[in-house]
């Protein structure tokens, strides 16, 4: 596979771009459905509390062994009693296969999210401990999209390694698939839809950053301006399809 470079903002990232883009044929690494066990771990990720709930980032969250994608991908949250949502997730982290994305590697998938009302679609990464036991810095998450139905056509794109992030307004539109694509550089972060950049962070995730993907749909519990649930919504959901790695 071969992939074409991204549209540069100014001319060091054109210079940045060209010598490994011209001499390096890329390859893909990962590209497992979600429904292979060996490769996806259902409702595992030290991101989240021991209990998997995760009320202190606003979320009305109850992961678990139980609640995973369909084979087709569709992430659910399903109301549960308590005021708790079943919501569907998946991580490498814990699954025999253990894939890490490491500095360089392309992620690409394609997406489509739906203007209800305290869905929380997520696409994120969460980095291993230290050789010493630390933490990495910002655990390794870049967060290649995050989305709330309050702001219906923007994404939310994050880097917590090296700080850096943008709201990309008017680049998606609920209900319509777009094509998402992630290069985790070592200087620089691309984000790209539908072969469009839409966000290059100039920052990267510098040379030892190591990964796990997860995918997951979260309920939104009110704060930050992002409303939950109606009343009568006991469902919740997004589609991500044809996830592919590129080394």
């Amino acid at each position: 596979m071969t992939t074409q470079p991204d549209t540069p903002q100014n001319a060091s990232h054109a210079a940045h771009d060209a010598l490994p883009r011209q001499h390096h044929q890329r390859r893909v690494v990962f590209d497992a459905p979600f429904t292979d066990r060996s490769a996806w771990a259902v409702g595992r990720t030290s991101a989240y509390p021991d209990g998997g709930r995760n009320p202190g980032d606003n979320k009305l969250d109850q992961i678990g062994p139980a609640y995973g994608p369909t084979d087709a991908g569709v992430f659910r949250a399903r109301r549960a009693p308590g005021g708790l949502w079943h919501t569907d997730l998946v991580s490498t982290e814990y699954a025999p296969g253990g894939f890490e994305l490491l500095p360089d590697d392309e992620l690409t998938a394609t997406c489509v999210v739906h203007a209800t009302l305290g869905a929380w679609p997520a696409l994120w990464t969460w980095g291993r401990d230290t050789a010493t036991g630390s933490p990495q810095p910002g655990h390794g998450e870049i967060d290649l999209f995050e989305y709330h139905s309050t702001n219906p056509r923007l994404l939310e794109l994050s880097n917590h390694v090296r700080p850096a992030g943008h709201e990309a307004a008017d680049v998606i539109a609920p209900g319509r698939p777009f094509r998402l694509r992630v290069r985790f550089g070592t200087d620089d972060v691309s984000w790209s839809v539908d072969d469009d950049v839409v966000f290059r962070d100039g920052r990267g995730v510098g040379p030892r950053w190591r990964a796990w993907p997860v995918v997951n749909i979260s309920v939104a519990a009110g704060a930050y301006g992002h409303r939950p649930p109606g009343p009568r919504t006991d469902l919740l959901h997004w589609e991500c399809a044809d996830l592919t790695v590129t080394r």
